[in-house]
């Protein structure tokens, strides 16, 4: 569509990327007049690039994990290293690859946390890992996982999306002073008080919000739950056995007095798998997401890694409803409709109360397109209203009253466990279930 350049340019990336970002400073002409001129002295494939940096879709899906694999083979250094030299308040502007990949002291920076080591989801019966004396068993707390550091009297705070919070959960501050330098705890950024969890619906008043008030201080107080030690000393001890590291640290918080700003995430006393298990039932009731299972002799390792670490979720609350809304989904399944809104039944009519849009296998994603397809009654857009006839298990973690929404509830993860196709719209749930499920689980916006 546009005509040869009229000129070359021999211009860096750098220049480039710096340009695109002086471009939100623009007014609407000096964009399109710095557009423009950038066409000129670019060829078709420098073209593409540049108008898919400036509109923001210049991305290769290529994971972490993968990249750093990538990064390990290519320099020699280990991916552990690698990893934890990439987690840190970095950008493009402030550190070269040379210094960030290379430099003996990439790991110097007091503010660097290390990479989260994350669980996988118990795939068969806990019977299977074994021996119980060489398990540790914890609540797995609904809250945010999260690093805190103390080195040089400075005080960091790290969300496992590696984003810096310390200035949003300001009752952290004091620990710099309390904790001895060299500390990095791995625990749970948890709203607390009176001796007991909140609900995370609490903790998601305090999330995104750039100032914290001091009403909100303290309607939704935090603490940090504490289930592991990384650095003691200014010591990386990640490689200690999970039996020796608790040991520290139950030392390292009866020796230092953090004014209840840190406690320590109790273990589940247990014998045998079934008491556990009761356990594990029970584990709501303590605004917990279930149970973490983790082997005693195990280091802490980085990512998702199988077979030391396991987390024992409570099962789903669940609701069985009417698809009643259908919406196309994105990148590969564009074409299909994945995003579903569904609805329970209040006497004659269905209220709609969730969206949802994953749960279901390809060969099931496309029978339901080619349904909605010849079953739509109207249209709104990209939303197509379909006859009320598909039923569909609906699972979730958590359930709260809501004033944002029509239904008057809002859930937490919903997604579809299954197509319950023996099932007639009539025999669905109704808002009544809802309701009751609102009041044995349920909390407020």
């Amino acid at each position: 569509m546009l005509p040869p350049p009229s000129r070359t340019s021999n211009r860096s990336l750098t220049e480039w990327i710096k340009q695109v970002q002086q471009l939100a400073a623009y007014d609407e002409a000096g964009k399109r007049e710095t557009v423009i001129d950038a066409w000129h002295e670019l060829n078709t494939t420098e073209r593409f690039l540049f108008n898919k940096l400036i509109t923001g879709g210049f991305r290769v899906g290529v994971s972490q994990k993968l990249m750093t694999r990538a990064l390990s083979q290519a320099t020699g250094i280990e991916e552990t290293s690698l990893a934890h030299r990439l987690m840190g308040n970095w950008t493009p502007d402030t550190t070269t690859f040379d210094e960030l990949i290379n430099a003996e002291s990439a790991a110097d920076n007091i503010s660097r946390p290390y990479p989260f080591y994350l669980a996988y989801q118990l795939e068969g019966a806990p019977e299977e890992l074994g021996d119980p004396t060489s398990w540790q068993a914890e609540h797995k707390w609904d809250g945010i996982r999260g690093q805190l550091i103390v080195r040089q009297g400075e005080l960091f705070v790290w969300s496992r999306g590696e984003e810096l919070v310390t200035d949003k959960y300001p009752e952290y501050h004091p620990l710099a002073g309390l904790l001895p330098d060299g500390t990095v705890l791995d625990g749970e950024i948890l709203p607390f008080r009176d001796g007991q969890p909140l609900g995370f619906n609490v903790l998601q008043t305090r999330i995104g919000r750039k100032k914290v008030s001091k009403k909100l201080l303290q309607e939704a107080p935090v603490i940090l739950m504490a289930y592991d030690l990384l650095e003691i000393g200014g010591k990386d001890i990640r490689a200690t056995p999970l039996a020796e590291r608790r040991t520290l640290l139950e030392n390292l918080l009866a020796a230092h007095d953090t004014q209840g700003i840190v406690q320590l995430s109790p273990v589940v006393e247990w014998s045998d798998w079934q008491q556990l298990a009761t356990e594990r039932k029970h584990a709501r009731e303590q605004h917990s997401e279930g149970l973490m299972l983790k082997r005693r002799d195990s280091p802490y390792q980085q990512g998702r890694k199988k077979g030391d670490w396991w987390k024992w979720k409570v099962d789903p609350l669940t609701i069985d409803a009417v698809m009643i809304y259908a919406q196309r989904g994105h990148g590969r399944r564009a074409n299909l409709f994945t995003d579903f809104t569904f609805a329970v039944w209040d006497g004659d009519a269905l209220v709609p109360f969730t969206k949802a849009y994953s749960g279901l296998t390809d060969k099931e994603f496309n029978r339901i397109t080619a349904w909605v397809r010849k079953n739509t009654v109207d249209r709104f857009g990209p939303v197509r209203s379909v006859k009320p006839f598909h039923v569909f298990e609906i699972g979730f973690e958590g359930i709260r009253k809501s004033t944002r929404h029509k239904s008057g509830v809002a859930l937490r993860f919903p997604r579809m466990l299954r197509w319950r196709e023996d099932k007639p719209a009539e025999e669905a749930n109704t808002m009544a279930d809802l309701m009751a499920l609102l009041a044995a689980y349920g909390g407020t916006d």
